[in-house]
């Protein structure tokens, strides 16, 4: 068995941010060796959050990042609870008056290369920081400020501490202060994520109360389809809970000064006529521009990069993907000033892709809710196109990615360009 490779000492990283993105950079820097700090800003893990779906290019992701990793997620995860629907990713229905009980008649979204698999987000974060020493964590840490010094980041605090950094991976958040420092001299235009024309109302549920609705179909995933709304149904908790979004088109700018928004229960039933979900209005906001995703020494990871609308459920695997790209960049580093070949490589990799889901997410949401101009209302054509839509974020060759990174950072300290 080879030796350990000792700790770079010569060099330290801050992330900032406790989700699903710098969790999962923190455990792949565990894995490479590399000495990090990570900054919350709440005073605990997180233990809110609705369900979670991941797709084969995340689970891969996960076994890259540690093998551990992978191993846990299988422990907590949930598929479809009908025996041999595990390729299935949703059953595609309308979304009309009478669905229940045995009133079904679904068009599977499907295909070999995907095993159906969802979670509930507070389980997934409890077996990733079950991975991560508490000793390398700081909680009540809100970043105020940061200023790029020669070969060192200084980040502030709300409370007023200031330390010093090799480098700072911000991962949080779209609404989070990394975005800024990154892009706010350069592109002042892209550093607030836009309302993407869509809010939505989320519920989790006992699956027993879903199933008497529902019937013996209630634990298996589904999209119901209508004009201008759709509903988004999975099992998570091994089958004891049942998550529910439901997805509003809104044609007018999101005014309120925060993202959620609490509404009368009038409101909510005129939207879908539910009586389920607390009155909470949930705007959906994204990045479908971000022209860069690091500036010097500061880098941006995950939603702080690419928020995304969750029509394609590839917002945590495209953070997964960040974590397991950059952790083994860093990993090469043996001298602070090749941090940034390692950033630049990272942005080349990452940003088209992550762009990309993005891009295609926000074009699915107009699909699922009849929008589309030459798709409309046919269902079958709906389903022909999901069966083709998600592919190649599925199948992609992250071992590649990696792989064309590293390359592309050998070559760059070597050309002496950074």
């Amino acid at each position: 068995m080879g030796s350990v490779e000792p700790p770079k000492s010569e060099f330290n990283i801050v992330i900032i941010g406790a989700g699903i993105g710098g969790l999962g950079l923190a455990i792949g820097l565990l894995k490479q060796n590399v000495p990090f700090t990570l900054y919350e800003a709440a005073g605990a893990y997180s233990a809110i959050g609705a369900g979670v779906g991941l797709g084969p290019n995340a689970l891969r992701a996960m076994d890259m990042i540690d093998k551990r990793f992978k191993s846990l997620y299988d422990g907590i995860s949930t598929g479809n609870l009908t025996p041999n629907k595990e390729h299935v990713m949703m059953d595609l229905m309308p979304l009309e008056e009478g669905l229940g009980g045995d009133n079904f008649v679904p068009i599977p979204v499907q295909s070999p290369s995907y095993i159906r698999t969802s979670a509930h987000r507070r389980d997934l974060l409890d077996i990733m920081t079950s991975l991560i020493p508490l000793d390398t964590v700081k909680f009540n840490k809100r970043v105020k400020s940061y200023e790029q010094l020669e070969g060192r980041v200084a980040i502030t605090f709300e409370d007023g501490e200031t330390v010093e950094a090799s480098a700072v991976i911000g991962c949080d958040g779209a609404k989070g202060a990394t975005r800024g420092a990154v892009l706010g001299e350069a592109y002042p235009d892209q550093v607030t994520a836009t309302y993407s024309g869509k809010y939505v109302y989320r519920s989790i549920v006992p699956m027993k109360e879903a199933i008497k609705i529902l019937g013996k179909n209630a634990g298996d995933g589904k999209w119901f389809m209508g004009n201008g709304a759709n509903f988004t149904t999975f099992s998570i908790s091994k089958g004891a809970q049942f998550n529910i979004v439901a997805f509003k088109i809104d044609d007018k700018p999101w005014t309120h000064h925060q993202w959620t928004k609490m509404v009368d229960r009038e409101t909510m039933l005129a939207d879908f006529a539910v009586g389920w979900a607390e009155p909470l209005q949930w705007s959906i906001h994204h990045h479908l521009n971000t022209p860069v995703y690091y500036n010097g020494l500061i880098c941006l990871l995950g939603d702080s990069a690419h928020a995304t609308t969750p029509h394609q459920a590839s917002g945590a695997g495209q953070c997964l993907e960040d974590s397991l790209v950059l952790s083994i960049l860093l990993g090469l580093v043996q001298d602070s000033s090749h941090i940034q070949a390692a950033f630049q490589a990272y942005d080349e990799i990452r940003r088209p892709r992550a762009q990309e889901v993005v891009r295609t997410s926000q074009e699915a949401g107009l699909i699922y809710t009849y929008q589309d101009p030459v798709i409309g209302s046919d269902i079958h054509k709906v389903a022909e196109n999901l069966n083709k839509r998600f592919l190649w974020i599925w199948e992609h060759d992250l071992e590649a990615d990696v792989n064309t990174g590293v390359s592309r950072f050998h070559e760059l300290i070597a050309s002496g360009s950074i």
